[in-house]
């Protein structure tokens, strides 16, 4: 297949690709906390077992989906203003414009940041990431 043949979808796939590159680039000190490697991934066995296959690889759990969501802001509203809501209506979250949304996954949040946009499609530039101990402690609250 040559490179005029690839679907839209993989054009918006570089397009990414390309930006985080760039991004990358600009910052020349890595952010603590970030996603893992796979030079930082651990093999995990199970200890006792009689079999000499490992129980499982850290590539086990890289392609089990989750929900990453960002967070706008919130408000608490009456039922009776929802049901007047219309094409055109106006709702006022609690945040203020130019704060850092919130980037939750199943729920949790896990970083905050800012818009992006690259080809007229939204993204979310990470400007503060949620340590991995951190993460543990409000998922053992939650």
């Amino acid at each position: 297949m040559s490179t005029d043949d690839k679907p839209a979808e993989d054009d918006g796939l570089a397009d990414w690709a390309e930006a985080l590159l760039e991004q990358k680039a600009a910052d020349a000190t890595p952010e603590p906390g970030g996603v893992l490697s796979e030079d930082h991934s651990r093999s995990f066995s199970s200890s006792g077992s009689n079999n000499d296959i490992p129980i499982n690889d850290i590539n086990r759990v890289l392609d089990i989906p989750v929900l990453l969501s960002v967070e706008l802001g919130r408000t608490k509203v009456p039922i009776k203003h929802i049901l007047q809501l219309g094409q055109g209506s106006v709702v006022e979250l609690d945040a203020l414009a130019g704060e850092p949304m919130d980037v939750l996954v199943n729920g949790y949040l896990i970083a905050q940041g800012e818009v992006v946009v690259v080809n007229d499609k939204f993204g979310i530039r990470l400007t503060d990431v949620v340590t991995p101990s951190e993460r543990l402690r409000r998922v053992s609250k939650g």
